[in-house]
């Protein structure tokens, strides 16, 4: 894939799980949070696969193939550990599971020449020499993705600088937009709402069983998600990594704040002038604690965050939040 009149930029840290057979949708329904069975030739849908506590062990893009066969773009430093859970519930069904990374190309394009719906999601099919190329739209920031097969090789029109520039680039938008990316660093640390997923289309509440759906449904329909995942500007410093766990002090209304949060990604403005933005899992706005101490009361109490006093042994991060491109729930 390369550089052309429509600007792609090669996102090769993503690879394609395939799950092929007549039992292929019906398979994946019972194990993702998404209504596999439902999904449709125009829609590319994120979907969630858990443990049975709810959390959260990858997250994928479903892209039909045929009538049956499903493939799941996913980070390919997930796509191992992903196929091998995947394997061990399969049992009897009429399916297979394979890594088919090699076979296709993934992109991200910033504008196309071929209108698409507006809905995050909404996906169209162009047929071609090489096979079919899949377009859908992966943002409301206007950004799209495509996958197409790759059945010969294009030579490279721009260096590996220019594109590993550009991928830090997408990854820093897809932060601007609220857009998770789980990884082996990451997986099993954030139940499926702390991640936004209700928010963004990624779980179902009308389909069939499917493991750690009852976390979820009981978090959706009982009580309030005081944790989910913000977008935040840190000041220098180093780069945190993936679940790293980081005390962040704000300033709202001139009051100095400290928030307990968990790195979901982040991203360092090659420039040095935006410095380093993250997407990461803290208490929101509508019940932040008002005060240093009344957060650290509140870490103590949660069972994933930082125990008591760690905020006053943890040297704090200058940070501010940012808006993403959907609003958390009320």
């Amino acid at each position: 894939m390369h550089r052309s009149a429509v600007d792609i930029t090669p996102l090769t840290h993503l690879g394609v799980l395939a799950v092929r057979g007549v039992d292929a949708r019906k398979f994946l329904s019972g194990q993702l949070s998404q209504d596999v069975l439902a999904l449709r030739a125009d829609r590319v849908e994120l979907a969630g696969l858990h443990n049975p506590q709810g959390r959260v062990l990858a997250l994928l893009r479903l892209v039909a193939q045929g009538p049956d066969d499903v493939l799941c773009v996913l980070p390919r430093a997930a796509l191992a550990d992903t196929l091998a859970l995947l394997q061990k519930f399969l049992l009897r069904a009429k399916a297979t599971l394979s890594d088919e990374s090699a076979l296709w190309q993934i992109g991200g394009l910033a504008s196309t020449p071929q209108a698409l719906p507006d809905p995050v999601g909404s996906a169209l099919r162009a047929p071609g020499n090489n096979g079919e190329t899949v377009i859908w739209r992966h943002a409301s920031d206007g950004r799209l993705m495509c996958l197409r097969a790759a059945t010969h090789v294009v030579p490279a029109e721009s260096s590996p600088t220019d594109e590993g520039a550009a991928l830090a680039a997408w990854q820093r938008a897809d932060i601007a937009a609220g857009i998770p990316e789980i990884t082996p660093a990451t997986r099993g640390e954030f139940v499926a709402q702390m991640l936004n997923l209700d928010v963004q289309g990624g779980i179902s509440f009308t389909k069939g069983c499917y493991t750690g759906q009852e976390v979820i449904a009981r978090a959706h329909y009982r009580g309030r998600v005081k944790r989910r995942a913000q977008r935040f500007r840190l000041a220098a410093g180093p780069l945190p990594a993936p679940g790293e766990k980081l005390e962040l002090e704000m300033d709202v209304a001139g009051t100095k704040i400290r928030r307990s949060a968990q790195v979901i990604n982040a991203v360092a403005d090659q420039t040095g002038i935006a410095g380093i933005e993250c997407l990461a899992v803290a208490a929101f706005a509508a019940a932040e604690p008002a005060t240093a101490e009344a957060a650290t009361a509140e870490a103590a109490a949660t069972a994933d965050a930082p125990t008591a006093g760690s905020a006053n042994e943890t040297p704090a991060r200058a940070a501010s939040a940012l808006p993403m491109s959907y609003s958390l729930p009320d």
